[in-house]
């Protein structure tokens, strides 16, 4: 299952390393969040102004009254749109820009209770287990200088130990003098890298109980039980001493003195809160699950699980080990290709959580072009970065670039539309020979015309059949 961390943009990025303040989520307004959305999937205007108005509308919800907010639900989005066309891709941008909880799950991963296969109550567990580990790291960050200078001030009692306390008490002078002066040298020393090739035991914690996997209520739901957790004390003060170099120990101090400085229970209360709050559930390919009316066999199946997910996206309790979690308020985008199925084939109720139903087009000749060369990671400058790492420099023409938007448009209208995942595989056959002889090559410098593009692929363009099985 994709699980997404959510990240500062690029533009946070560039803004923070040019020293400006860090933009708030809060101040974005719809347009603004369209536009930071536009440097990363091509098209598709329609989902993007749909997704930046629910992202507004939480913002504008956590201004309002207690009581009216807890009245104020999100408005569910329904993706409609043939695969490779940015549904997914959207969602996950949005929660990096929100820096949400998100996790993308499969509809078609999930069975009806009392069939063999995940329990719908797993995406939420997985949502919580992400957002303690995004709080975790929020709270290390604004603990680590502090870290660091308690770790710091270990390794300088590993190196230097102290005196002993009856020299502390009897002598006041010479003796502490010195091994104060002593030990700022070493703090110095230690600053300088001068003591990276100098050893120190140190204690490290033994590998933890394994975990078990049991079998819980009447769902074959895999849940990890620590036993450390269930009974702390049995298996707490088991370490070893090993024999390290200062920079290893100092980072394994600076790891102990930042998870004691981490208020574990914090950690999980605010988690519990931003997943309520905050968090994102994608449900792809939701049109798997459509089951025709009076059907048999597996729509039976793929009916329960809409029914299995029907309380989750109208608002219940589920209990994870964090403690229980209210799903109301979590927004819920769903998206299928609904090539065979239709919106209208899911459950009524479902159809109604879904109010925002939103069509993505298929991708053009036009749009291949922007993809290839416009975003921001644009695959023509992920492989110019890749060879360049090779010293290899590689130039796209502007008439290389439209063959190959051509091609991909003319592989996908032969075959399957897989949409923009066609450029990948016709980028990789393209260049093929270049990465293979790219550490061995004289000439370092590479043209990459229409004619280029037309050796390498149009053969194979050209022969529907071996088409298929290559592009």
């Amino acid at each position: 299952m994709p699980i997404y961390l959510p990240e500062s943009t690029d533009a946070i990025g560039s803004s923070l390393a040019a020293g400006q303040a860090e933009p708030s989520i809060e101040a974005l307004t719809p347009r603004e969040i369209v536009a930071e959305l536009d440097k990363y999937v091509i098209s598709q205007a329609k989902a993007k102004r749909a997704v930046a108005i629910a992202l507004r509308n939480r913002m504008r919800r956590q201004q309002l009254s207690p009581e009216l907010a807890e009245e104020v639900a999100p408005k569910n989005i329904l993706m409609i749109g043939p695969t490779g066309v940015g549904k997914t891709e959207i969602a996950r941008r949005l929660a990096r820009l929100a820096q949400s909880p998100f996790i993308k799950v499969e509809a078609s991963k999930f069975t009806e209770v009392g069939y063999v296969g995940r329990d719908v109550e797993s995406m939420v567990r997985d949502l919580v287990e992400l957002a303690v580990e995004m709080l975790r790291e929020e709270r290390l960050v604004e603990v680590r200088l502090k870290a660091r200078e308690n770790a710091e001030a270990r390794l300088l009692d590993l190196l230097l130990p102290p005196l002993p306390p009856s020299v502390k008490d009897n002598d006041l002078g010479p003796a502490s003098d010195h091994h104060q002066r002593t030990r700022a040298r070493l703090r110095t020393q230690l600053a300088e890298g001068r003591l990276d090739e100098r050893e120190v035991d140190v204690d490290v914690p033994q590998k933890g109980f394994p975990s078990f996997e049991v079998i819980s209520g009447n769902s074959v739901e895999e849940i990890d039980i620590n036993v450390k957790d269930m009974l702390p004390g049995l298996f707490q003060g088991r370490s070893r001493k090993r024999r390290v170099k200062v920079p290893e120990a100092l980072d394994h101090l600076v790891s102990e003195e930042e998870q004691k400085l981490v208020d574990v229970d914090s950690v999980r209360k605010d988690a519990v809160e931003r997943v309520e709050q905050a968090g994102i559930i994608f449900i792809d390919e939701i049109d798997k699950v459509t089951g025709r009316e009076g059907g048999q066999g597996p729509d039976v199946s793929r009916e329960g699980v809409q029914r299995d997910i029907l309380p989750i996206v109208e608002g219940t309790t589920v209990n994870t080990k964090h403690g229980m979690v209210r799903t109301d308020h979590i927004l819920f985008i769903a998206a299928g290709a609904f090539h065979v199925a239709k919106p209208s084939d899911l459950i009524p109720e479902l159809q109604g959580r879904f109010p925002i139903r939103v069509e993505l087009d298929a991708l053009e000749t036009g749009d291949f072009v922007r993809i290839l060369t416009e975003p921001r990671g644009s695959l023509v400058k992920q492989y110019t970065a890749l060879l360049a790492t090779e010293e290899v420099t590689l130039t796209f023409e502007p008439d290389a670039v439209n063959r190959l938007a051509e091609f991909a448009t003319l592989v996908n209208e032969r075959s399957e539309n897989i949409g923009a995942r066609r450029l990948h595989t016709i980028m990789e056959k393209l260049l093929d020979e270049i990465s293979f002889n790219a550490p061995d090559l004289d000439e370092k410098t590479i043209r990459i015309d229409a004619a280029y593009v037309d050796d390498m692929l149009a053969d194979i363009v050209s022969d529907e059949d071996l088409s298929r099985y290559i592009l």
